[in-house]
């Protein structure tokens, strides 16, 4: 039996975010329905009406995309703010809400996918069951935050934190270690000194029996010597390695 690495600190961060939030502002159906009592034009019917409501809102057309952006924004800061109160429920529905908006902005699939992995983790009766497999309640946000991060990334291919998060979903999470490794090797081609991903991708390659990967790993770690904790738990998990390459 494998023997188990010492686990590395590899919580993804999020960046904290201090704005104030005052109000969501009025609905989009709202919003029309007071244009049309403004400019008077609610049922034209004859040519003239027609023609003479297209210019009125031709006027408002830059009024009613600028509303709906700020709408949209508003629901990011909102999710954010409730994110950075570590109230994940709030947060992912805000994210949720944002991204009617915005359905290509990596950014929110990335923080949406934060709140699934944090709410999938949230209830301790939502774990496990009883033999130890995964509740269905924690593998749907699980899955959330899966394809959420793959969505971000396929929006933006070098969103190096959402390789890194899918990565750690994967290993600590999911339990599909082989699946992490591409997204970490990838993380560490842009962040080649990020000693968590590579303890994280170390661990990956260890699961899966690449053991001359994991040990370049941690010699880089040790060459690096981001503090002496660090070292110390690249030291042991090297020797493990090592310990189990050579009984095999």
């Amino acid at each position: 039996m494998k023997k188990v690495l010492k686990a590395a600190l590899v919580a993804v961060s999020i960046a904290s975010v201090v704005l104030t939030v005052t109000s969501c502002g009025n609905s989009y159906n709202s919003i029309k329905r007071m244009q049309k009592l403004e400019e008077g034009v609610s049922s034209p019917t004859t040519k003239e009406e027609l023609q003479e409501a297209i210019e009125k809102y031709d006027r408002r057309a830059i009024d009613l995309v600028t509303t709906q952006a700020q709408e949209g924004t508003w629901y990011k800061i909102l999710g954010a703010r409730y994110l950075d109160e570590q109230l994940y429920g709030k947060a992912y529905e805000a994210f949720q809400k944002a991204l009617e908006f915005y359905p290509n902005n990596a950014n929110i699939y990335y923080y949406l996918a934060i709140c699934a992995g944090y709410i999938s983790n949230s209830t301790i009766d939502w774990n496990v069951h009883t033999d130890g497999s995964v509740s269905e309640t924690k593998m749907k946000y699980l899955k959330v935050a899966e394809e959420a991060f793959q969505r971000a990334l396929s929006i933006d291919p070098k969103y190096y934190r959402a390789m890194y998060g899918l990565g750690v979903l994967y290993i600590f999470e999911m339990k599909q270690s082989e699946l992490a490794i591409p997204y970490l090797e990838s993380f560490l081609e842009v962040q080649t000194k990020d000693t968590n991903g590579m303890f994280a991708l170390a661990g990956a390659y260890y699961d899966n029996l690449e053991f001359d990967k994991a040990i370049a790993l941690y010699d880089r770690i040790i060459e690096l010597k981001p503090n002496e904790e660090k070292v110390r738990e690249a030291e042991a998990n090297k020797k493990t390695v090592m310990d189990m390459q050579y009984q095999n």
